[in-house]
């Protein structure tokens, strides 16, 4: 059966201090990061979410394309107005991520995630996770994380098939995505809570590792001319992934598509 799914079903599943207490909801929005951009110039408080039913500019890393039809998606953003510095805030993609990989676990998947962003349920990837900042040049006005993640959404394009999965696909039911919100803002307050004790991974570390994809397993860093391989022993404080070569040297990496072997890469 199909779940009412409106701001108010929304704000009755959340159970938080502050990750979602404001809710936005529209039918259709330009996208959920560019809507809620505007509410923080009209200034809009911390841990206010904004979710629409249908994004017209929806886009994801690299500037693709997200589109998914009505009922079968979540497609949100918080809004976070943090106090540290903006070199942290890249790190917020990765704790969102152990969020909505939390939140799966909790319904009772076998979930991990591929290096940065990308939640993985059998070797396919269900969610997508976009994080952008504003600052005055010294502090950080804003910090928008924009999260997709496929519900109850029962096809995909052919070329996508190979590559992505949605929650009633791996579980074989619908699910109610007031649910799935309410999880998800449930984990990112804990972790969130934990990464700005000291503005990086020291607290969060174990958790993630335990689901991370990559650990100890052989990767390819693909970054222009920058390509390597090696094996994966996971990320650092600074949410950097530490991949050792063949001569043993541990390279850190910050930036670029990490293609991981045995599971899906993009091309």
């Amino acid at each position: 059966m199909a779940h009412l799914y409106n701001e108010e079903t929304i704000s009755q599943a959340i159970n938080t201090k502050w990750a979602g207490k404001t809710v936005h909801f529209a039918k259709e929005t330009d996208s959920t990061n560019s809507w809620i951009k505007r509410l923080a110039k009209d200034g809009a408080e911390h841990g206010t979410l904004a979710v629409a039913e249908f994004q017209s500019a929806g886009r994801g890393r690299f500037d693709r394309r997200w589109e998914a039809p009505e009922g079968s998606s979540i497609m949100m953003t918080l809004l976070l107005r943090p106090e540290f510095s903006p070199q942290y805030a890249s790190m917020l993609t990765l704790v969102m991520g152990m969020a909505v990989a939390q939140a799966a676990e909790e319904l009772g998947f076998n979930v991990s995630i591929k290096w940065p962003n990308d939640i993985v349920i059998s070797k396919k990837k269900i969610c997508g996770i976009l994080t952008e900042m504003g600052t005055n040049g010294v502090k950080i006005n804003y910090v928008l994380i924009g999260v997709g993640i496929n519900v109850n959404l029962k096809e995909f394009p052919e070329e996508m098939q190979d590559k992505a999965t949605s929650l009633i696909l791996e579980g074989g039911h619908e699910y109610d995505r007031n649910q799935v919100i309410a999880l998800v803002m449930k984990y990112f307050e804990i972790n969130y809570e934990k990464f700005i004790q000291t503005c990086d991974f020291t607290h969060l570390l174990d958790d993630y590792h335990r689901i991370l994809a990559n650990l100890n397993q052989p990767v390819r860093v693909i970054d222009g001319d920058r390509s390597f391989e090696g094996i994966c022993r996971g990320i650092d404080e600074k949410g950097e992934l530490l991949v050792e070569r063949q001569n043993k040297e541990v390279v850190k990496v910050s930036a670029g598509e990490v293609s991981v072997r045995g599971l899906y890469s993009y091309v």
